[in-house]
């Protein structure tokens, strides 16, 4: 009887190997989607009472809605940033580079020393080097938003059979897990709960964001839509975030209308939305959905969810922002899986 336990825990870890190693290239992809789908399992759940237990269906609904609430916005504003690409005269830029050179300013009494060094700075702006960085930028970033679109359609189609199949995967893993079912409920519902929390937060989040931005650049006669949708896109990008747009916007404003509606687009951008909005009232934002749009409040602190998303961003790059919250969630779970199981003389 043990040899044959044994053989047949064996064969399953080789069959789990090779599954394992079919899938090696899309299984980050496939760890994304299976953390959106335990994210969102609320919103399939919903659908399959509207359907009737109609599990297709019901997947399909939901996958629908991550398409249009995440992917929509993303595509939009690519293809619109590369129209607005391909119709751009290069004369703005040597334009606007000719006006910083050009303009003649003075600083403050307290700041003066730095006056020689801004202007050494503006004097040595090389259009031609500037160009092949822009280049060199607009190559990487089509590039990458090619990989970007792959991987979303990958992550959907992972999603949606995520969401058919999922219900029976839990089932079958607390059956063979030597846990009381309440216990383990508490546990899964943990993971499922933080993942809600930084998914539902992420999206609000930018949305809030690339609101307050379009709300300033529509006062300057720019699309207030578009260039709230890229703003609330960059805004997820690590470390520089927002600037890619708001930098070069207040520039081309400085350059074509003078200092003062660039200086009220870089002020409000960095002030109100960069450190007010991302840095005091994110944890705010955070917070909120964990009491309010959760089923059960997160007992993990929300600045630590913060600083997880932070650190995920830093070590994965953007899928960071959802594989730093779960590998923290997932190790403090573990914690609480292995006090269980030694109270419990399991281990």
């Amino acid at each position: 009887m043990k040899n044959g336990k044994f053989f047949f825990i064996s064969f399953v870890l080789i069959v789990l190997c090779l599954l394992l190693y079919l899938f090696k290239d899309f299984l980050l992809v496939i760890s994304i989607a299976i953390l959106m789908a335990v994210a969102t399992a609320n919103i399939n759940a919903k659908f399959l009472q509207l359907t009737q237990g109609k599990k297709v269906f019901a997947a399909s609904l939901t996958t629908a809605c991550i398409v249009l609430l995440f992917f929509a916005p993303f595509v939009y504003g690519v293809i619109e940033l590369f129209k607005t690409l391909k119709n751009f005269d290069t004369v703005l830029i040597t334009q606007t580079i000719d006006s910083l050179k050009n303009y003649q300013f003075t600083l403050p009494q307290s700041l003066a020393f730095l006056e020689p060094k801004i202007k050494e700075i503006l004097t040595s702006l090389d259009i031609n080097d500037l160009s092949r960085q822009i280049l060199t930028y607009a190559s990487s970033f089509t590039k990458s938003s090619a990989k970007f679109f792959v991987d979303m359609v990958l992550i959907c189609i992972f999603y949606f059979f995520v969401n058919l199949y999922g219900t029976e995967l839990i089932i079958y893993l607390k059956s063979i897990i030597p846990i009381e079912k309440k216990e383990l409920d508490e546990v899964l519902s943990e993971v499922g709960n933080v993942m809600a929390v930084v998914l539902y937060s992420m999206v609000i989040i930018a949305i809030f964001q690339g609101f307050l931005f379009a709300i300033i650049v529509m006062i300057f006669g720019y699309n207030a839509l578009l260039m709230g949708v890229i703003f609330s896109i960059s805004s997820l990008i690590p470390a520089v975030g927002g600037a890619l747009i708001y930098v070069p916007v207040s520039l081309y404003e400085f350059a074509t209308k003078g200092l003062y509606p660039a200086l009220w687009i870089f002020a409000y951008s960095f002030f109100v939305i960069s450190f007010v909005a991302d840095t005091l009232i994110k944890p705010l934002i955070i917070k909120w959905i964990n009491k309010k749009l959760v089923k059960t409040p997160t007992k993990i602190n929300e600045l630590l969810i913060f600083l997880a998303m932070i650190a995920g961003i830093s070590s994965f790059g953007f899928w960071g922002i959802i594989l730093g919250p779960a590998i923290l969630t997932f190790f403090i779970s573990t914690i609480r899986l292995y006090i269980i199981l030694k109270d419990k003389n399991l281990i």
